[in-house]
């Protein structure tokens, strides 16, 4: 037994579109979560293990805490809540190159009543500032609260990434390695299937579609004997004027959505997938308990 192993769990917080999902996704070196220029891309907890030699972090990239309008959004603002308080360690994620906006303050104020956790900040997109720039943007956020570590990061070209896993690591309780979290694996076929497929209507349609789409995955079959993997998914939507959209002009749109939701699906599941999408409208279901439930919302 190593008795210097450390685990523990680490959320990934900050507001929307600060580079949350792709940080975890250059640490865990595979897709866990989706993906977007797009505000309020992550709508679940998304949960993804990091192991190595001294330490095992269960990571969660939590939705962008934002000013919601719908249930849909407060489920979500519940959810980042949540994360702040059920942590060893809270990650919020700036971006170098942003002001610190109204935001951010409330996250501030949010994390300045969790006296007893650890809080690091990452500055992201370090690679798109000057040292000058960085160094004001430390200096602004180094008196909003008292962090334990300022790290400046950049997850697309991973700079200081060894230094953020080496910071975690002090930081972390000594512990041994949560089998039963590993066993009952992080994101299901189901949640990744339908993340991705999202994914690809977020970067492809226009400012309205994004928030008002949702993805329901009726059917998996795999045929081990052909290696092909079969899908039906249904891409919801709250008005025919969106459906119009999703669908494009002569099946255009959905044909692109699926062409892309495909190669990346064969990538992760190394199987051929034949993928049948459908649009339907459900007016007003991010409003609707029994439609956000059904839909995975919960």
């Amino acid at each position: 037994m190593n008795n210097n192993f450390k685990s523990g769990f680490v959320s990934f917080i900050g507001r929307s579109n600060v580079g949350k999902s792709t940080l975890l996704n250059t640490i865990l070196q595979e897709k866990k979560a989706i993906v977007s220029n797009k505000p309020q891309t992550t709508r679940n907890q998304i949960q993804g293990i990091y192991n190595s030699d001294d330490m095992q972090i269960i990571f969660f990239d939590t939705p962008g805490i934002h000013k919601h309008n719908n249930q849909l959004g407060r489920m979500m603002n519940r959810d980042a809540n949540r994360a702040i308080k059920e942590t060893n360690i809270i990650c919020l994620l700036a971006p170098c190159n942003e002001y610190i906006g109204n935001s951010d303050k409330h996250i501030i104020k949010l994390l300045s009543e969790r006296v007893n956790t650890t809080i690091l900040i990452l500055l992201t997109k370090v690679d798109l500032v000057t040292k000058e720039k960085l160094m004001d943007k430390i200096n602004e956020w180094k008196d909003l609260l008292p962090f334990k570590e300022i790290i400046p990061i950049s997850a697309i070209k991973e700079m200081n990434l060894d230094i953020l896993l080496k910071k975690l690591y002090e930081y972390l309780p000594i512990g041994e390695k949560n089998h039963l979290i590993e066993n009952n694996d992080d994101v299901s076929d189901n949640t990744l299937i339908k993340e991705i497929i999202r994914e690809k209507i977020l970067n492809l349609t226009e400012e309205e579609i994004p928030y008002s789409v949702a993805v329901l995955i009726e059917s998996i079959n795999y045929n081990p004997n052909t290696n092909i993997t079969d899908i039906n998914a249904v891409i919801v939507v709250e008005r025919d004027s969106q459906k119009g959209i999703i669908i494009g002009k002569g099946g255009s749109m959905i044909k692109e959505i699926g062409i892309r939701a495909r190669t990346d699906l064969e990538s992760i599941f190394d199987s051929h997938i034949i993928l049948k999408t459908f649009v339907k409208v459900i007016p007003d279901w991010r409003n609707n308990p029994r439609k956000l439930k059904e839909l995975g919302y919960s």
